[in-house]
Parts: structure tokens; C-alpha cells; sequence
């Protein structure tokens, strides 16, 4: 990769198709570089080129050993292709580089990357490299370009080039890499003030800059900043062009990745729209090109940046009568349309947050076993940045009725074949018997073993009896009064179903005469 431009290329006389764009290789690219679109009114285009012509100079540059990019202007044809090529001014083009210019809305001003060279002379850093400038010309009424100056926020020290105007001609963007980068090369922006004079360069943040390179900004009529990166997590490798809401002299929200076929495994940059339309012109060194950096043609089919703006809503899961928390509640957010976004686990502290985008509509729902569901809507706004509260209050779901009889809800207590202790699955039902019991001190229970009627009556009216025994056994032995449980079993002789002796049924129906009810006796204590 070249220290001028930072390229990219796409598939050989081909057109691509994906969901959000189409591209093509035009015609016009050559084996050499040629990439930096700019239109130049309605119909035309002002590019950057190694291309050899009659006109140009064919000196060659050393690190690549093709000639010294020269800018060229095309007409533009209604799908895309360039033609009609010539050099662009004879004026701005010179011995060493030139690439990347914008042009004021009047097309009377143009801003130009150029290396250091002034008045036939070359200036190079402490270390000895030239390096790129931004310079500025106006046109005179015989179309030449005249007042060639550098800007004055340029210096030997450092590169500054890439140059982008908003549309209302008051900020100017571009790439550098001066003192307060964050990375190698970084986008940067300054206001034009009404006297034509520059505010202090500034920093467009870490929303959009990372610690490795950003370049060829673009600034679209909405705000919206188009620009190439290679430091970004979801980067497909060499340069990706990304998308990003300028607000306040930074990015809003995160930058979106124009993903395949845009962006690729080589250096894709450069990225430009025409005026008013959903097409325009992009660069890239990409395999199946004709030449090392070349122009593709796109056409947007959906816009992929809907300017992603953030927001976080955070909450607490507490038990609606006690507010008590809740940790491990299982805590779904679904959009709008109903669709599931997110699952998290609420954490010890019974704290949940999601990432939000704003301006949208939510819904948070909890849960967590023995307790009603929870949910809540809520819409965000459109302020970046945001932290939104909210609660879930879980009713507990501490009872039910079976066969008109309020009991406590728990799972199924499990005992092994012909055994009467308590085994450690069993423990955690009896843990909640535990709980609900001192939650309400008042409350007594008639505790019921219950067997299939698989085996003798009197063995299965036994085994009950000590199953019951040990369970309530269990639960005095945490602490509550003996006097508040009655423990009787009942063999098979409360049977649920028809699965009587003799009678063929599953294991599935047999299951469901084994068990153990909690019967609560006084259920007006319960508030």
C-alpha cells in the first residue's frame, strides 16, 4: 500500500449485486492507479491518476515506479462510466503528486491535496519526506485557476490532505496525522469562517477516529460522513469504508460498515455521491481489478446507516411485594415489532442494562421461577448517549390451586425407588416450603405423599408415610415450628387419574400420582 492514497479494487468487468448496492468496474481504468473521485458539476468528474498520456509527464515516482499522479477530468455517462478523459489543469497539476480536491457549491474555489512543493521548490519533514498539503485555488474568468496557496493549518511535520466541503461550504474535512491524533492519520475538520479565514483544526473523536488509520472523508448534504478506516472491530481487512452522523463537531452514534460488495479484504476508499442521487463513484486495489488502485461505479439500493444513535437503559428486578431482588431474573428486550433483541441474566445486585438505539420503541419482560412475569414498554429518545431507568416488580408466584385446593407451588419432589430421604433436588422445593413459611409466619400446611398404585397397597401406603415423615422432617429441621405441618401419606389412595391397580398406563401418567403437596390450611393469613 502507497503512502498517497490508500487504495482498493472489485471484480473485472462484472457488475456486482448485493442487498444494498450494485458496483462496476468501469471502463475506464487503466493498470495503474486510479482512483479519488470528485464531480465537478452535473456531468462531470476530477480524479486522480498514474496513468502515462501524451500530456503527462511520466516522471515516476520511486516507491512504485509508476508516474507522479496527475488530476484528470471525465465526462460522466448516465451509468457511470467515465469518458472523455483529459488532464484537468495545467495550473494545479505539477511534477509531484496531486489527488483528492473539492470544489465550492459556485465551483469557483478548489481544495487540493498536493505534496510539499511551492514555487518549483519541495519542503520535506525533520526526517527528509515530503509529505502531503492541502492547498486552495480560485478560478479567474478565463477558467484558470489562479491564488494557489497552502492552507494555513498545514505544516513540513505532518500530512494533511483529503479534503471534503459540507454543503453549505462552512467546514471543511480532511485527513491528517498532526499532534492530538489519535491514531496514524485521523479525520479532522475546521469551520471556514464569512471572512475566509479558519477556525483551530479539531478532532472528530473517537466515534469516528481509532488508533490506526482513517482517511478520504466525504460529507454528504445530510451530515452524514463517509470515510475509509482500518482500525475498526467489524474491518474486513486493508481499509473499509464506514458511515457516521456528524453532530456537534463529532461523530453520533457508531459508524456503520457499508459491508460487501463495498467493502472487501483489500483497501476500499474514496467513496463519493453524486448530487441529489443514490450513485456514485468509490476506489479500491481489490483482486479482479484492471490495474493497482481502480474506480467502481455503485448504485445504493437501501441505505445501510439509519445514523445509529445509542442509548442505554438499566434497571432492577425487585419482588413486587417485598422489594426484595431479584438476582438471576431472565430479562428478553423486544422491539417494536415484537421481534427478541436481547436476553440477559440480571446480576447479583438484580441489575439489568441493554444498548438501545434511540428514538425507538422498546419492551422489557422478566422472569424467574415461582414469580409472575414482568413487562414493561418504553421509547427512547433521540439523544445520544442517554441512560434510561427502569424497574420490573415480579409478582410472586408462591401459590396455585390444584383440584380446588390453594397449595404452594413448587416443582416435583423426586425420591429414589423405594427410598424415603431427601435428595439434594429435593432439598431446593423444600427450601422454598422453608421460606414461604417464615415469609408467613401464620401459615400452616398439610404436607400429602402421595405413590402410583404400581406395588401392594399396604407397601405404597408405607412408603408414603415415611416419605411424608422425612419431608417434613426436613423442614422443622430448618427452623420452623413442628405444630404448623401435619404430614400424613396417602399410598394410592388419592389417586389424579385413572391409573389405578391393573389398569395399562405410561410412566408419564404413573408420575403424576407421585407426589407431594403442600395444602394450605389457613389461607386468609396470606396477604
Amino acid at each position: 500500500m502507497k503512502k498517497i492514497t490508500l487504495l482498493i479494487i472489485l471484480l473485472f468487468g462484472v457488475v456486482v449485486y448485493s442487498q444494498n448496492y450494485n458496483i462496476k468496474n468501469i471502463d475506464a481504468n487503466t493498470k495503474y492507479s486510479d482512483f479519488g473521485v470528485t464531480y465537478y458539476g452535473e456531468n462531470s468528474a476530477i480524479y486522480a491518476s498514474s496513468k502515462k498520456t501524451k500530456q503527462s509527464r511520466n516522471r515516476k515516482w520511486y516507491l512504485n515506479s509508476q508516474p507522479f499522479l496527475e488530476l484528470y477530468k471525465a465526462t460522466v455517462t448516465a451509468n457511470g462510466e467515465f469518458v472523455e478523459s483529459e488532464l484537468f489543469s495545467t495550473d494545479l497539476n505539477t511534477k509531484m503528486h496531486e489527488s483528492n480536491v473539492t470544489f465550492t457549491k459556485d465551483l469557483k474555489t478548489v481544495y487540493f491535496s498536493r505534496d510539499n512543493y511551492d514555487s518549483k521548490k519541495y519542503s520535506t519533514n525533520d526526517k527528509g519526506w515530503v509529505l502531503i498539503q492541502l492547498y486552495k485555488a480560485d478560478i479567474d474568468a478565463d477558467g484558470n485557476w489562479k491564488n494557489i496557496t497552502k492552507l494555513p493549518f498545514n505544516s513540513d511535520q505532518f500530512d494533511t490532505g483529503h479534503p471534503s466541503l459540507n454543503a453549505d461550504n462552512t467546514k471543511l474535512y480532511f485527513a491528517s496525522n498532526r499532534p492530538g491524533s489519535m491514531g496514524l492519520t485521523d479525520i479532522w475538520a475546521v469551520e471556514i469562517k464569512s471572512d475566509g479565514t479558519y477556525s483551530e483544526p479539531y478532532n472528530l473523536g473517537p466515534e469516528v477516529n481509532t488508533t490506526k488509520s482513517e482517511m478520504f472523508p466525504f460529507i454528504n448534504a445530510e451530515n452524514v460522513l463517509y470515510y475509509s478506516s482500518n482500525g475498526m472491530k467489524d474491518g474486513n481487512g486493508g481499509l473499509d469504508i464506514y458511515a457516521i452522523k456528524i453532530q456537534d463537531k463529532k461523530g453520533f452514534g457508531e459508524a456503520v460498515n457499508l459491508g460487501f460488495p463495498i467493502n472487501t479484504a483489500k483497501d476500499d476508499f474514496s467513496l463519493v455521491f453524486q448530487n441529489g442521487k443514490k450513485t456514485g463513484h468509490f476506489s479500491s486495489n481489490r483482486d479482479g481489478g484492471k490495474g493497482d488502485d481502480d474506480i467502481y461505479s455503485f448504485e445504493e439500493l437501501a441505505n445501510p446507516i439509519t445514523a445509529k444513535c445509542s442509548q442505554f437503559v438499566q434497571g432492577i428486578v425487585r419482588e413486587k411485594e417485598s422489594g426484595a431482588l431479584l438476582p438471576g431474573a431472565l430479562v428478553t428486550l423486544y422491539d417494536a415489532k415484537g421481534d427478541k433483541v436481547e436476553s440477559i441474566v440480571a446480576d447479583k445486585f438484580a441489575v439489568f442494562n441493554f444498548k438501545v438505539n434511540c428514538d425507538s420503541s422498546y419492551k422489557v419482560r422478566a422472569i424467574k421461577d415461582y414469580y409472575d412475569m414482568d413487562e414493561k414498554t418504553f421509547a427512547s429518545t433521540n439523544e445520544a448517549n442517554l441512560e434510561l431507568a427502569l424497574n420490573l416488580d415480579l409478582g410472586s408466584s408462591e401459590f396455585v390451586y390444584v383440584r380446588g385446593k390453594l397449595m404452594i407451588k413448587i416443582n416435583p419432589i423426586y425420591f429414589d425407588l423405594d427410598k424415603s430421604y431427601i435428595r439434594p433436588d429435593a432439598q431446593i422445593e423444600l427450601d422454598r416450603v422453608v421460606r414461604i413459611m417464615q415469609k408467613y409466619p401464620k401459615l400452616k400446611i398439610d404436607l400429602g405423599s402421595h405413590t402410583d398404585s404400581r406395588a401392594r397397597d399396604s407397601y405404597n401406603w408405607s412408603l408414603s408415610n415415611r416419605r411424608a415423615k422425612s419431608s417434613k422432617d426436613w423442614i422443622v429441621s430448618q427452623g420452623i415450628d413442628p405444630s404448623r405441618i401435619k404430614a400424613q401419606g396417602f399410598g394410592e389412595t388419592e389417586l389424579v387419574n385413572k391409573c389405578s391397580n391393573g389398569v395399562n398406563c405410561s410412566e408419564t401418567d404413573h408420575q403424576l400420582n407421585r407426589r407431594t403437596e403442600f395444602i394450605i390450611v389457613n389461607p386468609e393469613v396470606i396477604k
